[in-house]
């Protein structure tokens, strides 16, 4: 109990999995953050099913992502998003968003966080994603108040639903997702923690 007493004052921790390391994105390091988010964006692989493989501009990054990201990060429950990084090397693979489900909306699910994720191509096919949403999905779920985690694809990416379903995530429902940002058709996946 002392552990997990010490990990809340100091905000939710992730720890490390057999190949990777998590840091939450911290506005003392905005600017580190920035240029990451940005260089995972010029990618349009990586964006094909995020903006139609339209890459992000700096200005997108700094007066709509990070601000909007600072609006639900929560260090204490873990919300925000968490820069993945090779745990011997240091080098940066992409990041898990966690988010309470619906937090732009007049009814955030507090207990109902939504997990997300982007990572380079470069990780593809090496089950780096799925590691990394799986350490963050463990540590959110040790908190008594999450009893639910979810996460949104369009149909077509099936790179995406699959990480889903090897975390035990199950098909919910399609349905229009509505955010400041886009209002879409996706697929919501779920399970209970």
């Amino acid at each position: 109990m002392a552990d997990r007493e010490m990990s809340e004052q100091q905000g939710l921790v992730v720890p490390p999995s057999d190949r990777l390391s998590f840091e939450l994105f911290d506005p003392k390091h905005n600017q580190e953050h920035k240029q990451d988010m940005y260089d995972l964006d010029q990618d349009p692989e990586v964006m094909r099913y995020i903006t139609g493989g339209k890459t992000s501009s700096m200005q997108m990054i700094e007066e709509v992502l990070m601000p909007r990201m600072a609006k639900y990060r929560n260090p204490e429950k873990g919300w925000g998003i968490w820069k993945v990084t090779d745990t011997v090397s240091g080098e940066y693979y992409g990041w898990i968003l966690v988010r309470p489900w619906a937090f732009f909306s007049d009814n955030p699910e507090h207990h109902n966080l939504e997990l997300g994720w982007r990572f380079k191509r470069s990780s593809w096919g090496k089950g780096i994603a799925t590691e990394a949403a799986r350490a963050v999905a463990d540590a959110l779920s040790r908190q008594d108040e999450v009893t639910t985690l979810c996460a949104i694809a369009e149909e077509e990416n099936q790179a995406s639903t699959r990480i889903m379903e090897k975390l035990g995530m199950k098909f919910i429902r399609k349905d229009i997702v509505k955010d400041p940002l886009f209002e879409e058709e996706l697929v919501i996946y779920g399970i209970s923690v």
